[in-house]
C-alpha cells in the first residue's frame, strides 16, 4: 500500500489529478479532484476523503495530549492522539542514546499501551511529534477512560482550573485531562469514578448554558454524601 498523503484544504482547493475514488467531502472537476470541505485531504488507494476540521482535534505545540500506540516502525511509535494526524514518538526520545540494533522498543511500550504525551513539534505539513520525557508523562498503568468532544475541554477545565478542580476536591478523583478530548479517571472507589464521569458528560452536554460550575458543584455534594 502507497503513504496516505494529507494536506489541509479549504472549499474549492485542489487536491489531486487522477481516476480516485471519492469517498467524502471531494468532488471532481475534469480530471481533477476538489474539496467540498475546509479540512485534513487524505489521498491514498483507497480514494480521496476531507475530514471536516469542525469538531476535530488539531495538535497544537504544547498540548498535553491522551494517545494510544497502534504501530511502531524501527525508530518510533505510531501513536493515535483522536485528530485526523497520526502522531509519532521517536525511540530516541524514550531512550538515551538510542541504537536501534541493540534496543529493544517492545521493553519501553507496546501496540496497544495508553500514554500521556506532550506535542513537542507540528506544523500542518508533516505529522506531529511526541515526547514522554517531562515529568508525569509516559504509560498509563490504571484509571478509566473518558472520551469528549475536544472543542468542550476548555470548559471542563473552567477558568484557572476552576471547574476540573471542584470536580477532584469533591469526589476525591485524579482527572488527567488530554486537549484531545481524551481523559483518564482514577479514584478511591468505583462510585466515585462514576460521580466524575456523570459529572464531565454534564459538562460536556451543557457547556454553554451559565453557572454550570455552582450547578456541578452542588450536584456533586449532594451525591457523594
Amino acid at each position: 500500500m502507497s503513504e496516505i498523503k494529507r494536506k489541509y484544504v479549504l472549499p474549492g482547493d485542489y487536491i489531486v489529478d487522477g481516476n480516485y475514488r471519492l469517498l467524502l467531502n471531494a468532488i471532481k472537476i475534469g480530471n481533477s479532484i476538489h474539496s467540498t470541505r475546509i479540512g485534513i485531504a487524505e489521498v491514498s488507494d483507497d480514494g480521496v476523503r476531507v475530514i471536516p476540521l469542525s469538531g476535530v482535534y488539531i495538535p497544537r505545540v504544547g498540548d498535553l495530549v491522551i494517545g494510544k500506540i497502534i504501530s511502531q516502525s524501527a525508530l518510533a511509535w505510531d501513536v493515535d492522539i483522536n485528530s485526523c494526524f497520526i502522531a509519532h514518538l521517536p525511540a530516541q526520545d524514550v531512550f538515551e542514546d538510542f541504537n536501534p540494533a541493540k534496543d529493544d522498543m517492545k521493553k519501553k511500550f507496546n501496540i496497544g499501551d495508553l500514554l500521556t504525551c506532550r506535542i513537542t513539534a507540528f506544523d500542518r505539513s508533516r505529522d506531529p511529534l511526541l515526547t514522554v520525557a517531562d515529568k508525569d508523562l509516559g504509560k498509563i498503568k490504571e484509571g478509566e477512560i473518558v472520551k469528549i468532544a475536544p472543542t468542550k475541554v476548555p470548559r471542563l477545565i473552567g477558568k484557572r482550573g476552576s471547574m476540573i478542580q471542584t470536580i477532584e476536591n469533591i469526589t476525591k478523583c485524579n482527572v488527567i485531562v488530554g486537549q484531545n478530548g481524551i481523559l483518564v479517571i482514577s479514584g478511591e472507589d468505583k462510585s466515585s469514578i462514576e460521580l466524575t464521569i456523570k459529572a464531565i458528560k454534564i459538562i460536556e452536554k451543557e457547556a454553554h448554558t451559565p453557572n454550570l460550575t455552582q450547578r456541578i458543584k452542588e450536584m456533586l455534594e449532594k451525591e457523594k454524601v
